[in-house]
């Protein structure tokens, strides 16, 4: 559905460190640095990416927004959620957890990156 999703960070190289962390507990490589300070995590069904705002404002979260990445187990999620917190990353929501809902049973775990963006990891059960 989607060929990129990039999102604004105000430190790249603190902001690279946390989804370095975080997407390499779902299996991906670490972010590639090209020459304008953009970093890109490159995937066979399309690519992530972080970068200062071309503005030159401070980046800032969507207010309703949340980017959510497949996570192949529980387990996985709750990885990835130890790594975000250790990365300079803040727990949001509710505890990782089951969740039920009108798409079946998934489990989920949110946070804050270092630039305020919300983020998930899931894994449908």
């Amino acid at each position: 559905m989607f060929s990129h999703i990039m999102l604004g960070a105000n430190d790249i190289e603190q902001s690279k460190q946390f989804y370095d962390a975080t997407l390499g507990i779902l299996g991906h490589a670490p972010g590639v640095m090209d020459p304008k300070g953009r970093c890109f995590y490159v995937t066979s069904s399309g690519l992530f990416a972080i970068t200062r705002p071309l503005d030159g404002k401070p980046a800032s979260k969507g207010n309703g927004s949340t980017i959510g990445f497949s996570a192949k187990s529980a387990e996985e999620v709750e990885a990835w959620h130890a790594a975000g917190i250790t990365n300079g990353g803040v727990s949001c929501e509710d505890p990782p957890g089951v969740r039920h809902g009108a798409l079946g049973d998934l489990y989920l775990a949110y946070l804050l990156d270092p630039a305020g963006n919300k983020i998930c990891a899931l894994y449908r059960l």
